[in-house]
């Protein structure tokens, strides 16, 4: 005999995610109690809970892997139409376009991690490599933020020419540069290294100053100013 599946319905109050984010808030939901509330329900034999913990066990429980989901990943799991898959991938975004609303305030950059902060969400959770300059003002303000290059899985091409054309234009006293590792390995490669010293000379010429390039990973990052590899 068929085991019947225990509904959300038939939990205690307390513990049906609806109403435990009314009554305690939104803080107190698991990740997998926030996605059963954007699905509403399970399928025949799993809950929304249940089948939102099965897509997590998926990314390895790490949201960052959930937002690299596509339609078609998430209707592979039984219960989960397009609407649905449609409804997840909406909430992430949502999720990310908040997490760099605060890009638009110009921040101070007073370390690595304050640079790491400022420009995880666009390079964490990329397939490929891009790379990106943060132009500084005197104050360690930021005055402008641009994409550079973009490449394959392991290596994009950098035009320092690009860089200090784009350094000039706004008149930046300090870059500070990044580009991600999509393996989440952050050991700094041999043209990494090569592309950081030649930046650092030619930036000297031009009384500009490379303060740090940084290699992000999912949710770690490497700092060449921390490692004094400059």
């Amino acid at each position: 005999m068929s085991q019947k599946k225990l509904t959300i319905k038939s939990w205690s109050e307390d513990d049906r995610p609806r109403e435990k984010l009314a009554m305690k808030g939104a803080s107190s939901l698991s990740n997998a109690e926030l996605i059963a509330i954007l699905i509403g329900s399970g399928n025949n034999r799993e809950s929304a809970v249940e089948l939102s913990k099965k897509i997590l066990s998926q990314c390895g429980d790490r949201l960052s892997m959930l937002s690299k989901m596509t339609i078609n990943d998430l209707q592979a799991f039984n219960g989960i139409g397009q609407a649905k898959a449609i409804t997840i991938i909406a909430a992430v975004e949502f999720a990310k376009r908040k997490s760099l609303e605060v890009q638009t305030q110009k921040p101070l950059i007073q370390s690595s991690k304050d640079a790491f902060e400022y420009m995880r969400y666009h390079l964490q959770d990329l397939d490929h490599e891009q790379f990106w300059i943060v132009l500084l003002n005197r104050a360690n303000r930021v005055i402008h933020t641009t994409q550079i290059s973009k490449g394959g899985v392991s290596v994009t091409v950098v035009d320092p020419k690009l860089i200090f054309s784009v350094a000039l234009e706004w008149k930046a006293s300090g870059i500070i540069c990044f580009h991600n590792h999509p393996s989440d390995n952050l050991n700094p490669s041999e043209s990494d290294k090569n592309l950081t010293k030649n930046l650092v000379k030619s930036a000297e010429l031009l009384e500009i100053t490379v303060l740090d390039h940084i290699i992000i990973g999912q949710n770690s990052y490497f700092s060449f100013a921390d490692e004094s590899m400059f």
